[in-house]
């Protein structure tokens, strides 16, 4: 039963105990995270062209995705706002001109086209093809411990993490919600409760959700935890400058494990520099439980 567990969580440990000091090579350890992330999508979408009865399926993975999103924001969204009602978070911060939020949302989509290109090339039923699946096993392993040397070296201390109350309980409150998100999704979807708890483990990290779910439970919930995921992401963009001035911690958690990279230039901007170490907290503490809870639950 155990086994997918530690398939997963060993790379991840491996990756995780190895310490890099040179700026280059973490530079390098950086730049092959982002290639692997679109083979590995790539090879996804390969493997959503080999499925059997297509049309169906299709339907079923934007339905599970539809109804995933909406369960874990509303959720996420529900127990944010009771935070911020118990515990205020208050500035005095003027927003600054904010990036191009079109521009952040296709940058984001972009990933969806690289799963739309694999999809398009599955089509042609080659028969080195089928070997995909296998491909993207190896390639997984190999990002996870990319991901653990990214998680070790992103300067984030114990002392840090524990001292940022404020990340620390956004953090916990999201990461809660999105589970009962998840189960509500589960009920509703008819699904196993374990998937619906591994569909909302991903926190927004789209790149890493879509991969191992494919990998646990198939391309259907892989996909849909990839669609799941990015919305979450996209949503998020929209939102941030809006919610910042009612509900910092909405803002911050409805980010998910993005807000330590992707999202972090709008939450600054929005927010002020003191939602920057709340934000970065936030997001390293999703990130590092997000790959834990997704092989625990695909276990």
């Amino acid at each position: 039963m155990y086994s997918g567990l530690l398939i997963i969580l060993l790379p991840l440990i491996a990756g995780y105990l190895i310490p890099l000091k040179n700026r280059p090579l973490l530079h390098i350890v950086n730049q092959l995270l982002s290639w692997m992330v679109y083979v590995i999508l790539f090879i996804m979408g390969i493997s959503l062209a080999f499925l059997d009865n297509l049309s169906t399926n299709l339907l079923l993975i934007f339905k599970y995705a539809a109804v995933c999103f909406l369960c874990i924001f509303v959720m996420n969204y529900a127990a944010l706002w009771l935070l911020e009602r118990r515990r205020p978070w208050k500035s005095e911060h003027k927003q600054e001109k904010l990036p191009s939020r079109i521009h952040m949302a296709l940058e984001s989509l972009k990933l969806c086209g690289v799963v739309i290109g694999g999809f398009a090339l599955g089509l042609t039923q080659w028969h080195w093809l089928t070997f995909a699946s296998q491909a993207s096993e190896i390639a997984l392993l190999f990002l996870l411990a990319l991901v653990g040397i990214q998680l070790r070296n992103s300067s984030m201390t114990l002392r840090q993490i524990i001292l940022n109350r404020r990340g620390m309980m956004v953090g916990v409150v999201v990461a809660v919600s999105a589970l009962a998100g998840g189960a509500i999704a589960a009920l509703l979807l008819g699904l196993p409760l374990k998937t619906g708890l591994a569909l909302a483990s991903g926190y927004g990290w789209y790149s890493l959700s879509g991969i191992v779910l494919t990998d646990s439970f198939g391309p259907v919930i892989g996909s849909a935890a990839f669609f799941n995921d990015l919305a979450r992401e996209l949503c998020a963009i929209m939102l941030i400058p809006t919610l910042v001035r009612t509900s910092r911690s909405t803002a911050l958690g409805l980010c998910g494990a993005t807000s330590m990279d992707f999202t972090l230039p709008v939450l600054q901007r929005s927010g002020g520099l003191d939602m920057v170490p709340p934000a970065v907290v936030h997001g390293f503490v999703l990130s590092l439980i997000a790959p834990v809870l997704m092989a625990f639950f695909s276990a």
